[in-house]
């Protein structure tokens, strides 16, 4: 059985996104990452919120935001909302509504005993809320956005991690914490 991991970018003041979702300031590490390409071939699975969904899909989003890695990933993809399009073109992606347990694990199921990768901030908030998360997985770019979207946002006691397993590739430092 695979894992649930949050893997994700961040800023060193911790946004995931700028002001207006604008992830272009994460395509200006272009060096390749190799907890990168780890992730890529453990991942059976993707579980994201409507908000990342429709970051991918923003008019005049640069290409690289629009499929998962770059489009070096392709498999089963969910997005958790209350708002489904009326039309999705891409028969990978299914829309899932309902209580995130529930979406974890269909989304666990289809990742064929392969790991689940959670993407985005408000869905994987709500599963370290619910204790299904096992890693969080950060690389941290030397930038400082200044605003946007926090790496998590929360009322209440803090969620204890492990000590970090640190690497360096090029300018970008990566973060591996278990979280149960």
């Amino acid at each position: 059985m695979g894992i649930v991991r949050w893997h994700t970018m961040l800023s060193v003041d911790g946004f995931v996104a700028g002001p207006g979702d604008a992830m272009d300031w994460a395509f200006a590490y272009p060096d390749p990452v190799p907890e990168a390409e780890e992730v890529i071939e453990r991942t059976g699975a993707i579980l994201c919120g409507r908000r990342t969904y429709d970051v991918g899909r923003k008019p005049g989003q640069r290409q690289e935001a629009t499929e998962p890695f770059g489009g070096a990933w392709h498999g089963p993809q969910f997005v958790l909302t209350h708002r489904p399009p009326a039309d999705e073109p891409d028969p990978s992606i299914t829309f899932l509504s309902g209580d995130v347990e529930t979406a974890v694990r269909t989304a666990l199921a289809a990742a064929d005993r392969r790991d689940l990768l959670l993407l985005g901030a408000d869905v994987a908030r709500q599963c370290v809320e619910r204790d299904l998360v096992d890693e969080l997985l950060v690389h941290v770019a030397p930038v400082l956005l200044g605003a946007g979207v926090r790496l998590f946002t929360r009322k209440g006691a803090p969620v204890p991690l492990s000590p970090p397993e640190v690497t360096t590739a090029g300018v970008v430092t990566t973060l591996r914490f278990r979280l149960r």
